[in-house]
């Protein structure tokens, strides 16, 4: 058995939490590890890591990349040159597996999803293996309470290990919701299971639009081709459906109420990561980097990441993303990015933002280097803190070492390079008339971005 993971989107629902550019797939949101990885170590029930491919954008391959080699899964890496939505993501995947491996199983997987993995995630894989040469499968979870954030399926007669389905309903009513799963429902969990031979044929009776772009290149193909969905695009429309009853824990983690529903409670039934002091508050999720303290504050979301604080009732913070579309509005780069911003040669954190400064923090893992680089507006200073820095100013290079620092003025063509094993930290301090990261100019990058305009 092969598998996808899909791993693009934006999450515009838990913004500030989730990012354009750093999404919360990718945030280490429970212990140490993303949801991205999470899903990769569950894949690794199913598949060898070279049977395992991702799809993303080229914005967050890098992160794809970085992620999967640090639990050491080294997967294959599929680009879209632009999102489409899941039934093109899903097509260009599964077109890649078999021109790679032949006709195969393919189990599709999120990559945003809690889910627990103990034996019964593996034995469903298993069961809907069994079914995968005739049939669609999907898995669908058994439900707990009646959740109206959740699209249902019906099961109809056994078939094999599994059901075929009989319907599908998108997000219910409460009531609706609890007839449903009195009615043995299940809900959609958005995984699947899929022959790669019987996806195309039912893509090609079901969502011709979508098999004829992919007989394009694919830049145009992602151009001619709709933007649809996996669901509503091929699984509401064939005939061949069937559903594997997916017996674990699982949360698709697609709202804040959803982390409400997970995290443990304080005795006022406060939801809480970080630190927090509340006092006569009650049914509060707090999320913060920070500590955060509320007097008499009920029922209400405070989401705090350090640039940016989200207060809102708990019951509207799906308004989230209204926010995203003013700040979009306004070009503000908050939208997209965090205060830490990931590239391919490491990342950078703002500490401190003045009218004529800016203060970073720059990692860069060992054996990086950023690009051959000036700019016509800035100097900069750096501060080595942790490692060995290998820095060229204008073809002149020097070694600097924990606590030694060094000068680029205005106009020098410079590149900083960690030749080291271990981390490199520098602390920069940028100051000039004007500081926006597109003011660089490339001479040389070994991540092919010469024409870009982001550091």
């Amino acid at each position: 058995m092969k598998t996808l993971i899909l791993a693009g989107g934006s999450g515009t629902r838990l913004f500030p939490l989730s990012r354009g550019r750093y999404p919360k797939q990718f945030l280490p949101l429970f212990d140490s590890r993303s949801l991205f990885q999470e899903t990769l170590r569950r894949a690794l029930m199913l598949s060898s890591p070279e049977e395992i491919a991702v799809v993303t954008n080229r914005e967050q391959e890098f992160i794809v990349r970085d992620q999967a080699a640090a639990i050491g899964c080294d997967c294959r890496i599929i680009t879209e040159p632009k999102g489409r939505n899941t039934l093109p993501a899903v097509f260009f995947g599964m077109r890649e597996v078999e021109r790679e491996c032949g006709p195969c199983h393919v189990a599709i997987l999120p990559s945003d999803h809690l889910v627990h993995s103990g034996p019964a995630y593996a034995e469903a894989f298993r069961k809907a293996d069994s079914l995968a040469e005739e049939n669609l499968v999907l898995f669908g979870v058994k439900g707990t309470v009646p959740h109206t954030g959740y699209g249902y399926i019906r099961p109809g007669k056994a078939t094999g290990e599994g059901y075929l389905v009989e319907s599908f309903s998108e997000k219910p009513d409460r009531e609706t919701a609890r007839r449903y799963l009195s009615e043995g429902y299940l809900w959609n969990s958005g995984m699947f299971l899929f022959s790669t031979r019987l996806f195309f044929d039912e893509c090609l009776v079901h969502a011709p639009a979508v098999t004829e772009a992919f007989r394009l290149p694919i830049p145009d193909a992602y151009e001619m081709t709709p933007a649809v969905s996996v669901d509503y695009g091929l699984m509401e429309k064939t005939g061949r459906a069937a559903v594997v009853p997916l017996e674990t824990a699982w949360n698709d983690l697609g709202s804040f109420d959803s982390f409400y529903e997970i995290f443990d409670k304080d005795g006022n039934e406060n939801a809480v990561r970080g630190e927090y002091l509340g006092l006569d508050s009650h049914r509060n999720l707090i999320m913060g980097d920070r500590m955060v303290i509320t007097v008499g504050i009920k029922d209400t979301a405070v989401i705090d990441t350090g640039d940016i604080t989200f207060i809102v009732p708990r019951d509207r913070t799906e308004e989230a993303k209204r926010a995203v579309e003013v700040l979009k509005g306004r070009n503000d780069p908050r939208a997209d990015f965090h205060m830490t911003e990931y590239r391919p040669w490491g990342s950078f954190t703002r500490l401190e933002d003045g009218p004529s400064y800016r203060i970073k923090r720059i990692t860069v893992p060992p054996k990086r280097r950023l690009s051959l680089q000036m700019h016509h507006h800035r100097s900069e200073h750096w501060v080595v803190v942790h490692g060995t820095a290998l820095v060229s100013i204008d073809g002149a290079l020097r070694l600097l070492r924990k606590g030694e620092s060094t000068f680029v003025p205005i106009g020098s063509v410079h590149r900083l390079e960690n030749p080291g094993l271990v981390p490199l930290d520098i602390i920069e301090v940028q100051i000039g008339e004007y500081i926006g990261e597109d003011d660089i100019v490339r001479f040389d990058d070994d991540y092919k971005r010469i024409a870009e305009h982001l550091e």
